[in-house]
């Protein structure tokens, strides 16, 4: 395990009342007490937990890590997700992403994908995320439009009045998101107001919105509505998801992709 799933892993170890003791978390995540402690000091430097002499209390934050430090968490089913994403886009269309780790597996999935190669462009991506856009300028066959915006270094996502003036603009074939959680009654929903509003404008400038998210996502509500579950088309998530929590969505309508 790397420090940076340990590093979710110790903040999804804190408990209703917010308290982890150094030997409950060594004693989970199964490595000395020296390394939880130098962990836990991180987490402290970084302002997402309050150590205490013992352990560490939750610090006033959703535990919304940066994106650099999610990229190994579920690494293979974000891969397959993005897989079963891309192939659902056809050649020609616009297509808007948001920022995060699965979304970013889509990016690479359409740049990859064998009927995505031809045409001038064969796709055009539309995105609020900066590691995206950087990702796939090289690409000759993607159209990048970047949305512009003030970043949230969280998320490398641009939001704010300039990202909102530019897509009020567009006209997209799809919106693929990314969100924090995904309910039946409460819809796709993100911890940060500001990435909930532009992913929200996204979805209502698309014919169709798709969110990608993994099993771990899914009967969880986060702070800020993205889209009501009457919005979305397509949820693509992964195999380890819960049929019944599955149902739940196709019984509204929604089609729903396990990869």
């Amino acid at each position: 395990m790397s420090r940076y799933q340990r590093w979710n892993a110790l903040l999804d170890l804190l408990p209703g009342d917010g308290q982890l003791t150094v030997a409950e978390a060594a004693q989970a995540l199964g490595v000395s007490h020296a390394t939880i402690r130098r962990d836990m000091d991180q987490l402290a430097r970084q302002q997402l937990v309050t150590r205490t002499r013992g352990g560490v209390v939750a610090g006033h934050v959703s535990y919304d890590l940066p994106l650099r430090y999610k990229t190994a968490l579920r690494a293979p089913q974000k891969q397959r997700i993005g897989r079963a994403a891309a192939a659902l886009v056809a050649p020609g269309a616009a297509v808007a992403l948001n920022g995060g780790t699965t979304t970013s597996e889509v990016a690479r999935a359409l740049a990859t994908h064998p009927d995505l190669q031809d045409g001038a462009p064969a796709v055009t991506v539309v995105t609020n995320a900066m590691n995206i856009a950087n990702e796939l300028a090289v690409r000759q066959h993607i159209k990048i439009v970047v949305t512009g915006g003030v970043a949230r270094t969280q998320s490398y996502e641009l939001i704010g009045p300039f990202a909102t003036l530019m897509l009020e603009q567009l006209a997209l074939d799809w919106a693929i998101l990314g969100v924090d959680a995904l309910d039946p009654v409460a819809g796709a929903t993100a911890h940060h107001e500001g990435e909930a509003s532009i992913n929200h404008l996204m979805a209502t400038r698309a014919a169709q919105v798709m969110i990608v998210a993994d099993a771990s996502k899914l009967g969880q509500r986060a702070f800020a509505r993205v889209c009501a579950v009457a919005e979305i088309d397509v949820i693509v998530t992964d195999q380890d998801a819960d049929p019944a929590a599955l149902a739940a969505f196709t019984e509204r309508g929604i089609r729903v992709v396990t990869a």
